[in-house]
């Protein structure tokens, strides 16, 4: 009798001990991530920010401070982590002590200005749009990289790249920097020399064919145009370069449909109507196409450019001043049928 009920006690214990050990064992590596999901943790956030951001994504709650706690792990390391389904709370902790986050790919387009840019990119990354601003326009790196506040924009190329979301606003720079020198190849660098152009002039007469037009399929007449104008020593007459004369007065965000007569009397370094050669800088940041538009520019003959307004949004190419005054003219009534003034 004795005997069967110690064997009784001993099977209840390893029961009750199995079932504890079980318990635990789930609480610990048992599935606690069940799809897969983004965690970013800010360089603020405590254990308990950390734990109340995992609650909203886990099925066991409870368990992540407890192997916290008895894993040590009290200082989360800030960065956007990839959580993978199926992984356990042991999983987390180790994951989120190892600082192992996943990067992001960081895309930007064409800004026309530095503080459009900062703007875009603190959308993305933890950082804020002043510290990325005044990263931009450090003296000490404008002074190394031989730029202005002006002309540092060239710099950043639209494109996709890597990065952590932890990534601070000086190596954000830097590494667009390093980018920006790895995209000027010694292809590109040849073209620009048999064009007797620099970096710097490409870029700026690119960000003119990038505002003339959006086709891409134009940009390469658009900037065999006007390499035809620098050729022949004429003003460019770009209406680009009047709106960004407008916007320096008015601000970036005024709207500029028109140009009008009055316009192109504006003192400035950048009104090609006025001045001939190119602007001092760039006007807005071009992309690849644009570039590339510049460096593979369509050889012919047309000193001329108007809107087309039987294709909106192309443009009609000539050769004669006559031919382009009526296509000007046309042009001219159609805005004032659509009563666009400004």
């Amino acid at each position: 009798m004795y005997k069967k009920i110690s064997s009784i006690a001993i099977g209840l214990f390893i029961l009750i001990g199995a079932s504890i050990g079980y318990y635990y064992y789930q609480k610990i590596f048992g599935t606690s991530i069940t799809k897969e999901v983004v965690l970013f943790v800010n360089s603020t956030d405590n254990l308990m920010d950390l734990n109340n951001k995992i609650s909203a994504v886990s099925t066991k709650k409870e368990g992540f401070l407890w192997v916290a706690a008895r894993k040590g792990f009290t200082k989360p390391k800030s960065g956007r982590y990839l959580l993978k389904k199926e992984m356990s709370n042991n999983d987390l902790v180790n994951l989120l002590r190892s600082g192992n986050q996943t990067p992001i790919k960081l895309s930007f387009n064409n800004q026309d200005s530095l503080e459009k840019l900062a703007s875009r990119i603190a959308q993305q990354l933890e950082t804020d749009s002043i510290s990325l601003l005044n990263s931009f326009k450090d003296p000490a790196f404008l002074s190394k990289i031989k730029m202005t506040e002006k002309s540092v924009l060239q710099i950043f190329i639209p494109n996709s790249y890597q990065f952590y979301w932890t990534t601070t606003p000086q190596k954000f720079r830097d590494k667009i920097f390093n980018e920006y020198k790895r995209f000027w190849n010694q292809s590109r660098l040849t073209k620009a020399a048999k064009l007797n152009l620099s970096i710097n002039e490409v870029i700026t007469l690119a960000s003119i064919v990038q505002k003339e037009t959006t086709k891409v399929i134009e940009r390469p007449i658009v900037a065999g145009l006007y390499l035809n104008r620098l050729k022949k020593e004429w003003p460019l007459q770009a209406d680009p370069t009047i709106i960004y004369c407008i916007r320096e007065i008015k601000g970036q965000n005024y709207k500029v449909k028109r140009v009008l007569n009055s316009d192109l009397k504006i003192n400035s370094p950048y009104n090609t109507y006025k001045n001939k050669g190119l602007p001092p800088t760039l006007i807005a940041m071009p992309d690849i196409s644009a570039i590339d538009a510049v460096l593979n520019a369509q050889k012919h003959n047309y000193f001329y450019m108007c809107a087309n307004i039987e294709n909106l949004g192309y443009h009609s190419f000539t050769r004669s001043l006559l031919q382009h005054n009526k296509n000007a003219k046309r042009y001219h009534r159609w805005l004032n049928k659509q009563r666009i003034n400004r």
